[in-house]
């Protein structure tokens, strides 16, 4: 069993622009404590699961991880759950966040399509972004920005040894920011269409095309 204690105490301590906050940190946000122990749950459960398939995102938006702590994840899927995959929900575990500002955030619209399709595919793979924490604009929590190079860089340990530690046998990039941060960790990865700015189509399509019945799992 790898330490997936380690994993979060090094992401708890990892210090942030302040144009970016640490969903996970340690301090003063108690809804920070909630996010470390979704965190996890989660990690728990897909180590279980020994998911054959990574799928490495961007970074946290603000209706998403910011929020539930989870990748990919909106506070709505966080407590209801998704039946079809066995996967979160509070009966299986996981506690909501309703953080202050941030408690009328329901839905988050590309999480939404994604584990819409990975249900229809009956997939789930492990789910991670290159920079871990959420990038936003100056003194705009409820926004969301493109992590830097230098935040990719902090992110690429992070990666790395959540690979490590899973052991995929294949590994997808979700755009560009995603698919750079592979190369520089010597991974040549399949590259799909983020959802965002009119990709959904194509990021369906890229999801169906890459995890669908003709692939093992």
């Amino acid at each position: 069993m790898p330490d997936i204690d380690a994993f979060i105490q090094r992401l708890a301590t990892t210090p942030t622009a302040d144009d970016a906050y640490n969903q996970y940190g340690a301090g003063d946000n108690p809804y920070n404590a909630l996010r470390r122990q979704n965190l996890r749950r989660f990690l728990y459960d897909f180590y279980e699961r020994r998911p054959k398939v990574a799928l490495i995102a961007e970074a946290p938006g603000y209706r998403g991880m910011r929020l539930s702590g989870l990748p990919m994840v909106s506070r709505r899927t966080l407590v209801e759950g998704i039946p079809a995959l066995d996967l979160f929900g509070l009966s299986r575990g996981y506690v909501d966040v309703p953080e202050p500002g941030f408690e009328h955030i329901r839905s988050e619209q590309s999480g939404t399509i994604m584990w819409g399709t990975l249900a229809e595919l009956g997939v789930v793979p492990l789910l991670w972004g290159a920079f871990p924490f959420h990038p936003h604009r100056p003194g705009e929590a409820l926004t969301n920005r493109p992590p830097r190079r230098r935040e990719v860089e902090t992110g690429l340990p992070f990666v790395r040894d959540l690979l490590e530690m899973f052991a995929p046998e294949r590994v997808l990039a979700v755009g560009n920011v995603a698919h750079g941060a592979l190369a520089s960790l010597g991974i040549d990865a399949v590259k799909i269409r983020h959802p965002a700015q009119g990709g959904k189509n194509d990021f369906v399509a890229g999801l169906r095309r890459e995890l669908g019945p003709a692939d093992a799992r």
